[in-house]
Formats: C-alpha cells, structure tokens, sequence
C-alpha cells in the first residue's frame, strides 16, 4: 500500500498559558498543504519491522522513527504481521510542518484500512495522540482549530483554494524548547476562531505567532525569509509552529527565482487545492 503524507501549516498560534505539568495550553488553526513524503508497505513473513528509508536522511534508529511507534502501538492491541516499510523522507525536519506526525497517521490510518482492522476515526485519533500533539490531526486531515497542547480539535470550514503557496526553510531547526524560552504566555484579545472568518488581505495585522518574538531575536534568518515573502507580495507571511519553516499566503504566483534564497534553503511552492 502507498501512501502520500502531508504536510501542514499554523494559521495563528498563541500560547495561553503554562500548565502545572510544564506544558502550554494553546490555540492555532492546522491547515493541510500538499508537501508529501511517501510511504509504502508491504506484508512480509518474517514477522518483524524492516523499514528503509530515502530522501531526506533520518540519522536515528528504526526503532525510534515515529513510523515504526505507530506500527508498535497498533500492533499491541491487534494482530498485524511482519512488513517491509519504507518512508521516502521530502517534508523536511525540524521545520514546523509536523511531517513525522503525518507520516506516523497515515501509516494508522493505512493498516486500519488494509488489515480491515475497523477502528473509527476517534479511536485512531487516540492512538495518534499517544505519537505527538499534532498527530491527531492527519487522520482527518481538514482544517481544524486546535487548543490544549495541540490534541483537542475543531474542525473548521474555510478554504484557502485559489491562493499559492511558498514555505522557505533555512538548513536548521528549532528546538522547541528554545521556542519556548522567550514567550510569555497570554490572552489574545480576540479569538483565531474569530480571526480566520476574515479575508487573508486582513490576516497580517491581526493573526500572529506568539513564537516569532522570540524566535525572531534568535534566528533574525527566519525574521528576513517572512520580510522577503511580505517584499514579494505575500498577503499573510507567517512562521509555522515554533519553526523553522516560514510560509506565505500569494494571490498571484511570485516570481521567485533559485538565487533570491541561499543555496542549501528548501523551497517549496505551489497552488492550493
């Protein structure tokens, strides 16, 4: 079975609060875009894991590749057999666009369809949260407002159909401890659900990500990327996530060329659908 992983964007991202066990509540809106990595699998009769990998290198153990956790959580309840795994690695890493989520709900949702294991959407979900914050949010794969850490989801009706897309990475992360480090933890005036029922023409001035004040001040690269977006034309330019990734939102598609961004930055650019 092939499956095809997205990518997805925060549209607004504010941090509400710190919580007594140490993580922040907040608010952001998902938004999936068509960045893909590939993963396919394969049954096998040798009763265990062999996963391999292409594109992007992944440098860790297979066993710690969130692909090969959601195998293990699902295959703790139900009986699954040996596969041949293989993720070809293309949304990049440590950029905010919640890639390995991604890659570790699609490969739920895909044993779920072809062992006809008959889980329903929530109860995937709960399986995905087990994987990460955003991981929930692939299985249904909609726009969706989110708050707590990430996990409780609404889905919203907006489409962003017609504008084109760029995401700028520079060739580092952020760790999201140091995303966290600056930010101060607040109440915005008003809410993303409320925000996003506006025109994107209006959405600069008034949907932020609380992790660009301190992010920013960190890595001024990532503050110049969202500048040369909004010199471009963009309508909304916006960070993704705690970074490092930076998108913008264009009516008309921008005449960017390789050599306006340094060489070993990813640049991915496209309609959306």
């Amino acid at each position: 079975m092939v499956l095809f992983p997205n990518a997805k964007i925060n549209l607004g991202l504010n941090i509400l609060r710190k919580r007594e066990d140490g993580y922040h509540e907040l608010e952001t809106i998902f938004y999936p875009v068509g960045l893909k990595d590939g993963l396919e699998f394969i049954e096998n009769k040798q009763n265990k894991i062999i996963f391999t990998n292409s594109g992007l290198p992944l440098n860790i153990d297979p066993e710690e590749n969130i692909v090969v956790k959601a195998y293990r959580l699902l295959a703790a309840d139900h009986s699954l057999p040996g596969l041949d795994l293989h993720l070809h690695k293309v949304i990049p890493f440590g950029a905010g666009l919640g890639g390995g989520s991604s890659d570790a709900a699609f490969l739920l949702k895909g044993l779920n369809d072809y062992f006809e294991l008959g889980l329903f959407v929530s109860q995937l979900k709960k399986y995905a949260v087990k994987l990460g914050a955003d991981c929930s949010f692939f299985i249904e794969n909609k726009p969706a407002f989110a708050c707590g850490i990430g996990e409780q989801l609404q889905t919203v009706n907006f489409s962003l159909k017609g504008y084109f897309i760029v995401i700028v990475k520079p060739p580092f992360g952020v760790g999201t401890k140091e995303a966290y480090a600056g930010i101060k933890p607040s109440l915005p005036k008003k809410s993303l659900l409320d925000s996003i029922q506006l025109s994107p023409d209006n959405w600069q001035n008034s949907i932020v990500n609380d992790f660009e004040t301190s992010v920013f001040k960190l890595y001024p690269e990532i503050a110049a990327i969202k500048a040369k977006l909004i010199d471009y034309g963009a309508v909304y330019a916006s960070m993704s996530g705690s970074g490092s990734s930076v998108f913008g939102l264009f009516k008309i598609e921008p005449q960017i060329a390789a050599i306006d961004f340094p060489a070993d930055y990813f640049i991915w650019k496209d309609w959306i659908n």
